[in-house]
């Protein structure tokens, strides 16, 4: 290593160590329990939604038009505990890498205290979900059999810099729609309970990811980069794919085959879940993600325009 490349790289951990720090600080003011937090014996309202409307995956259907609002917001109550269902997938995954990230590094270190951190509030988070699934009286909807394997598999072999990809893209479309969630008055207080914790809390996560993915890109060797680029896009297909389960359909009295065929003919469906990873994909695209072989993968995933 030159002179310069050891000055760099000395600098890239000065700077990791800041963000960590800050994040840390960030950790001790606003963090919380969603158990003592939020309450959770308060009877549902009625005539309020579980999920945006515009957001259920149905919305501006035929079938939508046909469905009482009654339906409509069974719908949004099921679509609400499929997108916790999956929430607590992909956070136990990415608990998976976070602990496999940390463990060839310095265990003093504010880089891996903070990814610890973020380890406690994902374990927060998931039994808030699980919690969240209980009350609202619905099936847990988790990944297809196909899907779940290709997490399996994913979270054991995984770059580092493919690692915080799948971070990204997990917490960054779950965000983008909890942020319109939390503020709306027409959405149950407890739904919306529930998403500004995660809201706040995910805010230092995709930090923490996005500095060290950046980091990571600019230093990782090419191989691991075009591997990142290709499994990306997968984990774009397959997050794409199982933030809804077909199952839904079912409990609300709809036939889920022509129920997946009008989702996937929508054009609202399609802009809301571009719309959802447009920040994300603008940042892969700026630190060289989406490129190649993955930049097609990412266009079949529906998410990038």
């Amino acid at each position: 290593m030159t002179v310069t490349e050891d000055r760099d790289a000395l600098g890239a951990l000065k700077e990791r160590e800041q963000v960590a720090e800050r994040l840390l600080e960030a950790s001790a003011r606003h963090s919380f329990d969603p158990d003592t937090e939020l309450d959770w014996d308060a009877p549902f309202e009625e005539g309020k939604w579980f999920w945006p409307p515009e957001l259920c995956s149905l919305y501006d259907t035929p079938l939508w038009h046909g469905m009482s609002e009654e339906q409509r917001i069974e719908l949004s109550k099921h679509e609400a505990a499929s997108t916790a269902s999956v929430g607590i997938w992909f956070e136990v995954i990415l608990m998976q890498l976070l602990a496999r990230h940390v463990f060839d590094l310095d265990p003093t270190s504010k880089h891996v205290r903070y990814a610890l951190t973020e380890v406690e509030d994902e374990c927060r988070h998931s039994k808030m979900f699980a919690r969240l699934i209980t009350r609202l009286g619905t099936p847990v909807y988790l990944p297809n059999r196909l899907n779940h394997n290709l997490g399996r598999l994913m979270k054991t072999v995984s770059t580092t810099p493919g690692s915080f990809t799948a971070t990204l893209l997990v917490e960054e479309i779950l965000d983008w729609m909890q942020r319109l969630t939390f503020p709306d008055e027409n959405i149950q207080p407890l739904i919306r309970g529930v998403t500004r914790i995660h809201v706040v809390e995910e805010a230092r996560h995709v930090r923490y990811a996005r500095e060290e993915l950046r980091r990571q890109m600019r230093t990782c060797p090419r191989w691991e980069a075009e591997l990142t680029r290709i499994t990306s896009g997968e984990a774009a297909r397959v997050v794409a794919q199982s933030l809804i389960s077909p199952r839904v359909y079912t409990a609300v009295g709809l036939d889920p085959a022509q129920a997946v065929a009008q989702v996937r003919a929508s054009a609202h469906r399609r802009d809301v879940m571009r719309r959802s990873a447009s920040h994300l994909t603008g940042f892969l695209d700026e630190i060289g993600v989406i490129r190649g072989v993955g930049r097609k993968l990412w266009k079949s995933s529906g998410l990038l325009g």
